[in-house]
This record gives structure tokens, sequence and C-alpha cells, in this order.
């Protein structure tokens, strides 16, 4: 029992986002109003990308640029220095995307507002299946 407590110190980052996760499933999968929904939907990408940079991140490394090797060109290069960069890359495009996910959702209900007055789920289901 003296290990849990600061295993869970030290891995506080995955407590934030297994939580942020868990509020935005939450609200994608109880909540009714569609916006709600859009805000769940938000947090969770929010999330899952602050999740992937935190696992990509490295203490004691720097970034991979070689100005010039002063052993000579065919030296060996320690990987193990430098930090991976595509993990960063690919979440900035995870933003792009997410962000572009967002401003069709919202646009999406503010069309299903004016057709059905409503931003309730159940309200517009009703007004469908009459």
């Amino acid at each position: 029992m003296d290990f849990i407590i600061p295993f869970i110190i030290a891995k506080y980052n995955y407590w934030i986002y297994i939580t942020l996760m868990m509020i935005g499933l939450f609200g994608m999968t109880v909540k009714k109003n569609l916006i709600k929904k859009i805000i769940g939907m938000n947090i969770f990408q929010t999330a899952i990308i602050l999740f992937y940079i935190s696992i990509a991140a490295k203490k004691q490394a720097t970034i991979p640029i070689l100005e010039h090797a002063e052993t000579g060109a065919h030296a060996a290069i320690n990987a193990a220095r430098y930090i991976n960069p595509l993990p960063h890359v690919l979440m900035l495009t995870a933003i792009v995307v997410a962000v572009a996910t967002l401003g069709v959702a919202l646009a999406l209900a503010i069309k299903i507002h004016r057709q059905y007055h409503s931003l309730e789920e159940d309200e517009i289901i009703g007004q469908i299946r009459e």
C-alpha cells in the first residue's frame, strides 16, 4: 500500500487526461443538448491531444537539428539524445482537424436549430417522427 500514493502522484498527468476524457465521454453520451455534446467532443479531443504531446516529451533531450558534425561526416549519431518531432507535428494536425470538426458541428447545430427550433435531442427526434 505504501507504493500506491507515490505512484499516483508520479503519474498525475495521466489522471488529468483520464478525467478530461471521461468528462468529454460523459458529455457526448449522456447529455441531450447538441451544444453540450459538441463541447464534450471538444474536451475529449483536447484530452487526447494533451496525452500524445505529454508522452512524446523527453527530459534532458534536444531538438534533432545537426549543424555540423565535429567528429567527422561518418560519426554515429546517438538518437536517444534527441526529441522525436513526429508526435508534435501529428498533434498540430489533430488540432487543426479538431477546430474544423468543431466548426462543422456548430454549423450543423445552427442548421438544426433553424429547422427544428430546438437543440434538445428528444424534441428533434419527436419532430422527425411526426
